[in-house]
């Protein structure tokens, strides 16, 4: 069997499509939500660093896994701080990010950068921190995405007393962050202790997010096989509620050939479709960003109405102006009703009443209603036009980028101009100026293009289309380490 295949995708694609969404955001949005308490109700306002940063990838598990041997795969190379062994090696958060040059960053440095997307771990204290690196190395899959190697889950009291900061506290500040969580089991040992389901439990909520990984399944026979998935999926059902069952990534994840049997087109198989999912986190976390730009531009217009309705009614009074806002908030669903019908706001656009009614009656921002904003006409129309116009704009921009993965390339990474034209095609560029493209990277002038030469094509594409003048030969740091 020859070599193995890795994730190749681009993300150059969509960076003007995030720099639309940042400046939207921070522009017309973001001020909204601060004159509209939305950070006291919801959620923290975003930050410059939250669009800038890469999709970041989280994996989880016990010890001795397989988690630093499936990064080595991933980024083909070895990486500073990698240790492998039977016992538990990585005793440390670590982030493994893209750099022109291999070095270790220690996590006090890694968090002294106010716009790194580790800034706000500062707040778990120097013994986390000094269980902090990051390091950057000069890979292909790193320019892409952010990986987050975490220590294995320990048995009893050494993951909790032992580590002397809270594991699950900071598992829960990566879960939102991150864009994909893989969970990780070795083949050889399913069996879920009681310390793992308990950092699984605290993933509630990004369900969508996590994929589980059954690794080193080429060691077991096909019967042995099957009666571990299927208590694997016994096991993860009891612990991750929901109806749908869980997508087990089945494989052997490393570098090195799989052991011959029966069903090495089945790891094959489950191996691709795993490098699939990988190689579209850069389309799903610009996604995401649109679809999160959507969900707070409606949320601040309710907001921004809700609040003005009672801010309405309480200066209706003259006295015993607390009597009624205790009123109105014991009433709060009533006034979300008038609001929805009086605005035609969809009930899905407003938020738990239950606890909006509780941060009213508790938060020093909702003393006085009379205080709320005052709302301005001329807000709806914006908000209106964010949603219409502006966000409808960037979702056309998406829509007209390529959507390539690995699967388009076949298993010995070769393609023709045949297969490879209508994807290029689909930028609008001049055919021309494709021509001039397929002219630098078939460098081989055989009409083929591996899965390295591929890459480039398409980041070439998406660089002229911003309008960057295309180079008359390839820069050095855009061939590919197998061609040089």
């Amino acid at each position: 069997m020859g070599r193995r295949r890795r994730p190749k995708f681009d993300a150059s694609g969509y960076d003007d499509i995030v720099s639309g969404v940042k400046a939207i955001y921070r522009d017309m949005v973001r001020p909204l939500e601060e004159q509209y308490l939305v950070n006291q109700f919801h959620y923290p306002m975003l930050t410059d660093q939250d669009f800038d940063a890469k999709p970041m990838v989280l994996l989880i598990g016990s010890y001795s896994v397989g988690k630093t041997t499936f990064i080595k795969y991933l980024l083909d190379r070895d990486y500073p701080g990698a240790h492998i062994g039977p016992e538990p090696t990585t005793d440390r958060f670590q982030a493994i990010m893209f750099g022109h040059s291999e070095r270790e960053i220690p996590g006090h440095a890694l968090i002294s950068n106010p716009l790194s997307p580790f800034a706000e771990l500062t707040k778990f204290g120097n013994t986390f921190l000094s269980r902090l690196y990051g390091c950057e190395v000069p890979s292909d899959f790193a320019m892409g995405c952010t990986l987050v190697d975490t220590p294995g889950v320990l048995a009893g009291r050494k993951q909790t007393e032992d580590r002397q900061y809270s594991y699950y506290d900071v598992i829960k500040w990566f879960a939102p962050r991150c864009d994909m969580i893989l969970l990780m089991f070795d083949a050889n040992k399913v069996d879920i202790p009681d310390e793992l389901a308990d950092v699984i439990r605290h993933l509630e909520g990004y369900d969508d997010k996590i994929r589980v990984i059954l690794n080193k399944a080429d060691s077991l026979e096909p019967h042995e096989l099957l009666k571990i998935n299927s208590a694997l999926t016994w096991n993860l059902a009891r612990i991750l509620k929901g109806a749908e069952t869980r997508r087990i990534y089945v494989g052997s994840f490393w570098d090195q050939p799989l052991r011959p049997s029966y069903m090495m087109e089945l790891f094959e198989t489950e191996t691709t479709a795993l490098l699939n999912d990988l190689a579209s986190l850069p389309r799903n976390n610009t996604t995401n960003k649109l679809n999160d730009l959507v969900y707070r531009t409606r949320m601040v217009r309710c907001q921004a109405l809700v609040l003005d309705e009672l801010r309405s009614e309480t200066r209706k009074v003259m006295m015993g102006k607390d009597k009624k806002q205790k009123e109105l908030i014991a009433g709060l669903e009533d006034i979300f009703f008038k609001v929805s019908r009086a605005h035609a706001i969809p009930p899905g656009d407003f938020p738990d009443v239950a606890k909006f009614r509780h941060i009213l009656a508790t938060n020093e921002y909702c003393r006085d209603f009379t205080k709320f904003k005052k709302l301005d006409d001329k807000l709806l129309g914006q908000l209106d036009t964010i949603i219409r116009d502006h966000i409808g704009n960037l979702m056309s921009a998406f829509e007209a980028v390529p959507a390539a993965t690995p699967a388009m390339l076949p298993e010995d990474g070769k393609v023709g101009g045949s297969k490879v034209a209508p994807v290029l095609k689909r930028s609008g560029l001049d055919q021309a100026v494709l021509r001039d493209i397929w002219n630098l990277v078939d460098v081989n002038e055989d009409g083929l293009l591996d899965a390295d030469w591929f890459a480039v094509a398409m980041h070439l594409t998406m660089k002229t289309k911003r309008g960057e003048p295309l180079p008359t030969t390839i820069p050095e740091a855009l061939i590919p380490p197998s061609s040089r």
